[in-house]
């Protein structure tokens, strides 16, 4: 076997707990857990799993889906950008700035679908 060296690491106590009962339930110790983590890591060259920011919750996939709807209905009388736009900041406040969604309202579903996969 390889030799060992220690690692330290902070983290909040709430979540080392959380993580160590899953961990236990899974059958391993924390260490155990943070070396398969590691091991995947340098196996994959990446992180084993996607790291995003932004990504769009089922909530604001509805709210945009329902302001795409909206922007399409002929009975808005040329208000739909701004009936869209009020529909998704209520559905998810700051949710059109932070994922650059209001662009995206008028262009179709596909490019939400897209959007929404980043």
């Amino acid at each position: 076997m390889a030799e060992t060296t220690n690692l330290s690491i902070c983290m909040d106590r709430e979540l080392k707990e959380q993580a160590e009962q899953l961990f236990s339930e899974l059958g391993m110790n924390m260490t155990t857990a943070l070396n398969i983590l590691v091991r995947l890591a340098m196996r994959q060259g990446k992180i084993p799993f996607e790291i995003t920011l932004n990504k769009p919750n089922a909530e604001t996939i509805a709210a945009m889906e329902e302001a795409n709807k909206m922007s399409r209905d002929p009975n808005a009388n040329g208000k739909s950008a701004e009936i869209s736009a009020s529909v998704v900041e209520r559905r998810a406040p700051g949710a059109a700035e932070k994922t650059r969604i209001a662009p995206a309202i008028f262009v179709g579903p596909e490019l939400i679908k897209n959007i929404c996969s980043l």
